[in-house]
Parts: C-alpha cells; sequence; structure tokens
C-alpha cells in the first residue's frame, strides 16, 4: 500500500469529477440563451444518477466476476468487499480508492451524449435513456476493456484512459440519438448562434484541467508512466488547438475563441486512448491530425448528411475517440510501457492495430444496438422530443421553469 499512490489517484478522481461541471459550461455556453439552464442541468443531473447507480450496482457489472468476458457479476452489489486493502487492479491502492477513480469516468461519459441532442429532448425521457444506456452499454464496455477476462482486453486492444470506454461509445450513441430525435425546428435556416462564448473558455479551462487528472491518474500510481500520461495529454491538447486556430485562419480569415476550445478538446479526446502507450513526439502528431480531421466533419459531414448534432459530441468525441484509438494502434511502443502485447505498426508489427480496429468496430456495434433498444424503451414512458411550442419558448422554461438571464435581455434567442 502507498500513501503516494492512494494521495494521487484520490486527486485524479477530484479532478475527473470536476470535468462535467466544465463541460456542463462547454455545452452551456455552445447553445442557445433560451436552453443554457437545461443543457447546465443535462450534465449536473447525472453526477447525482451515475454515482447512485455505481455505488448500488455499476462498479459490480463493471469490475465484479468475469461472466463471458461481456459483463462482470454481483459480487460487489453496494460496494460489498470494496474496502481498504488493495484490490485486483491495483496493488498499492486500497480498492474503493480505484472504484471512486472509475466512478468518475461512468459520470461523464453519459453527460457527453447529451450534447448531440440539445434543445429538443424532453428532460424525463433523457434521465430515463440514461439510466437504461449506463446499464446496457457503458457497464458492459467498460467491463469489457477494463475487466480481469474483458474481451476487448483478452483480444489484447488497448486503452489507457477511455477511447472506447467514454469518447468511441458516448459518440456512436449520440450519432443514433440525434438521428431517432431528428433535427431541431428551422435547422438549416436559422443561425444557431454560440450565445456565450466566456462561458464556453471557462468551462474548456476546467475540462483541460480535469483531463490531466483523467489521463494521468489511469497509471494509477504516482510514477512515471502518470507523467508521461501527463505530458502527453498537454502536448496533444496544444497541437490540436494550434491547428484549429490555423484552419479557422485559412476558412474564415479570424482565429477564434469557440475554435481554440474546440481544438483543445478534440486534442484531449483522441490521445485518451493512448496517452500511456505512445511516444511524446506521436502526441503532437496525434493531436495535429486530430483537429483537421473533426473540423472536415463538424464542418463538411454534418452538412452533407444533414444530421443535426447540435453541439458536436459525435464530430469531436466520436471522430475524434475513434482517430486517436487507431492511432494508438499505429504509434504505440513497448519501450513506452511494456504491457502492450504488440508495438504498434511503427514498431513494425500489425496485431496491435488490428486489435485496436476490431475493438472500435465491437463499441460501435454495441453502442449502436444498445442505443436503438434504449430508445425503444424510453418511447414507452411517452414522446422523446419536446412539443414545437416547448421548443419555441426554450427548454429552460418548459423543462424546468427557469431563465437563467431574467434580467438581461441582449443575447440571441
Amino acid at each position: 500500500m502507498s500513501s503516494a499512490d492512494t494521495g494521487f489517484v484520490l486527486i485524479s478522481a477530484a479532478f475527473v469529477l470536476f470535468m462535467t461541471p466544465g463541460l456542463a459550461f462547454f455545452y452551456g455556453g455552445l447553445g442557445r440563451r433560451k436552453n443554457v439552464v437545461n443543457n447546465i442541468m443535462a450534465s449536473l443531473s447525472i453526477v447525482g444518477v451515475a454515482t447512485v447507480m455505481w455505488f448500488v450496482i455499476g462498479f459490480s457489472l463493471t469490475f465484479g466476476e468475469n461472466q463471458a468476458g461481456i459483463i462482470g457479476g454481483l459480487n460487489h452489489l453496494m460496494l460489498n468487499g470494496v474496502g481498504l486493502d488493495p484490490g485486483p487492479y491495483a496493488d498499492t491502492i486500497p480498492f474503493l480508492t480505484y472504484a471512486m477513480f472509475q466512478m468518475m469516468f461512468a459520470i461523464i461519459t453519459p453527460a457527453l451524449i447529451t450534447g448531440a441532442i440539445a434543445g429538443r429532448m424532453r428532460f424525463k425521457s433523457l434521465f430515463i435513456f440514461i439510466v437504461l444506456w449506463t446499464l446496457v452499454v457503458y457497464y458492459p464496455i467498460a467491463h469489457m476493456v477494463w475487466g480481469a477476462g474483458g474481451l476487448l482486453a483478452e483480444m489484447g486492444s488497448v486503452d489507457f484512459a477511455g477511447g472506447n470506454v467514454v469518447h468511441i461509445s458516448s459518440g456512436a450513441s449520440a450519432l443514433v440519438l440525434c438521428l431517432a430525435l431528428g433535427r431541431r425546428s428551422g435547422f438549416g435556416q436559422t443561425n444557431y448562434r454560440v450565445h456565450n462564448i466566456p462561458l464556453v473558455a471557462i468551462g474548456t479551462a476546467l475540462l483541460l484541467f480535469g483531463w490531466l487528472g483523467f489521463n494521468s491518474g489511469s497509471a494509477l500510481a504516482a510514477n512515471g508512466l502518470a507523467a508521461h500520461a501527463f505530458a502527453a495529454t498537454i502536448i496533444s491538447a496544444a497541437g490540436a488547438e494550434c491547428t484549429w486556430m490555423l484552419m479557422d485562419v485559412f476558412t474564415d480569415g479570424k482565429p477564434t475563441l469557440v475554435g481554440a476550445c474546440t481544438g483543445l478538446v478534440v486534442g484531449l479526446v483522441a490521445i485518451t486512448p493512448g496517452c500511456g502507450f505512445v511516444p511524446l513526439w506521436a502526441a503532437l502528431v496525434i493531436g495535429c491530425l486530430a483537429s483537421p480531421l473533426c473540423f472536415l466533419c463538424v464542418s463538411k459531414l454534418k452538412t452533407r448528411f444533414g444530421y443535426d448534432d447540435a453541439l458536436d459530441a459525435f464530430g469531436c468525441h466520436g471522430i475524434g475517440g475513434i482517430f486517436g484509438g487507431l492511432a494508438t494502434g499505429i504509434f504505440a511502443l513497448k519501450e513506452v510501457n511494456p504491457v502492450l502485447r504488440w508495438n504498434g505498426l511503427i514498431g513494425g508489427e500489425t496485431g496491435l492495430f488490428l486489435a485496436q480496429a476490431a475493438s472500435i468496430l465491437m463499441t460501435i456495434a454495441l453502442a449502436v444496438v444498445g442505443t436503438l433498444v434504449c430508445l425503444w424503451i424510453v418511447r414507452l414512458f411517452g414522446d422523446l422530443r419536446v412539443s414545437e411550442h416547448d421548443e419555441r419558448v426554450g427548454l429552460d422554461i418548459s423543462q424546468h421553469g427557469e431563465r437563467a438571464y431574467p434580467s438581461f435581455n441582449g443575447l440571441d434567442d
């Protein structure tokens, strides 16, 4: 047992929890004024429901006794047997510390989905969907990637801090959900302006701060690997930010604060699966390449196919996560982390890249099918979408009876 490792992982867990309010502000600022309360509430409410679910059943289904490589057992219900001694996943920290760190991932992952459906989904339906999605999609994928005996881990694929588990799963589900809901009223005719850019910047700052704990804490010890993951994370984010600003200049003649913030987030997403596996120079390459890929998806692909991913959850997290997972299969090296079964393509081996590609396809398949099942169940409880009138007046009033700016009328509606 190590007091240093325990303290480091607990602080990292607090950092990761801080990301969910950061995401709430990020989404709140990106959306419309009349929906900012709803956008923030969609993320913050998950802190409560996901924590309760994790305590009661989530940790057990994710890290309990392996069941066919797909899901955990029920031996840790109510955190039974999860105490102050080390568990099977980390030798130097209490099992309870590990459970608390992993809980923060279970909180933020479903919150990422909410950006795709901003401005048009009933809060009651969203709440039920998040509960079901966490059970049907998140816990199985997390077990398959990180659980002992998990199917994807046994294949030899790797995911240091949540490329498959967090970003690909939420991004793919976000795309399915926004397609099921349909476009916002006036989509294609109305200019959906970012209503509060400083709030976006505040949210980005909190996300950047928390992400350093998100990735470096996944080393589960205060050691050199944690330092490497920390460095890779900030290097990738910086490269992606610079690249996105350059694309803003090339396309519109001016760099934008929203673009810089988006680039930072994209760089963080892309390095997440590989931050503990790839050399630092590769982290810069990954960040610099992730921005143009996600930029094209957000600016061209969405327009070409006409889907209404309102705040670009799929465009940033889905596409960025897929790219990051594949890039891990290209750049990962055993000299960075000897737990790898194979080197990446730059090390002259193909096994890891093929395993990464297969695991990504399986994650997408489970996320898509699981989301469709959840939607079918949610529809039994009522409509997914708010009425046209409620959408027009805004979800802050229609769903929560609150106004974010009750005495200020200078912003867009």
